[in-house]
């Protein structure tokens, strides 16, 4: 069963230049190490649906930062890098990425699977809101992001995965919320139980939104 989720935002500029942010995350983080869990796990947005081993190694220095986690060749995706930079030497049991386009159908069973790992699971999820919310974002423009991006705030702070599970994945697409599968993974993982909810951060510094959560049993 879920019994603690921790939302962050999967860049790089968390690593080095989002300090408050990153500030929140580890508040997030060191909560999901609290509610003692039998088994952590990560899942982020990429290119393909892959659950890799905790060990596995990622690298930003394609993003221009000579950071490297994990030891043999980096295999992981940004959002899963940018993760394993978050735990700070803890090794989570599994990485999950999920494939940004992945079916609502999909990323609901990766949750399930997820949430009935062990009695009690806790989950980083690693995923952001649109990139359209302003006219220097990396996404065109488009006045409905906002509106978007807060019901996905909203979402955090009142834990509910109801919320999240209802995200249009074209919508989504179309407004460039590449989180959107990572968050229908946490509406799988959580499924019909109770949360309490805290939105810890929530900014849109280059037009992209960001958010650090905290859901708890």
């Amino acid at each position: 069963m879920l019994v603690a989720a921790a939302i962050c935002p999967p860049t790089s500029l968390i690593v080095h230049r989002l300090h408050d942010l990153h500030t929140s995350c580890r508040v997030a983080i060191d909560a999901l190490h609290g509610a003692r869990p039998d088994v952590l796990i990560v899942v982020g947005g990429a290119k393909a649906t892959i659950a890799y081993g905790g060990g596995t190694a990622g690298t930003l220095r394609p993003w221009g930062l000579d950071v490297t986690e994990g030891s043999g060749e980096p295999l992981l995706p940004l959002s899963l890098t940018v993760a394993r930079t978050l735990l700070d030497g803890h090794v989570p049991d599994t990485l999950q990425s999920v494939a940004f386009d992945a079916a609502k159908a999909e990323c609901q069973a990766i949750g399930e699977k997820i949430g009935k790992m062990a009695e009690r699971v806790a989950l980083l999820v690693m995923a952001d809101g649109s990139a359209c919310l302003t006219p220097k974002a990396p996404g065109r423009y488009d006045e409905a992001a906002q509106p978007y991006n807060d019901l996905i705030a909203t979402a955090i702070s009142e834990a509910d995965p109801a919320a999240l599970a209802a995200l249009d994945p074209s919508e989504a697409d179309r407004l460039w919320v590449a989180g959107r599968a990572a968050f229908q993974v946490l509406a799988g993982a959580a499924g019909a139980a109770k949360y309490r909810g805290r939105l810890l951060a929530s900014a849109a510094p280059f037009g992209v939104g960001y958010f650090a959560g905290l859901w708890t049993t």
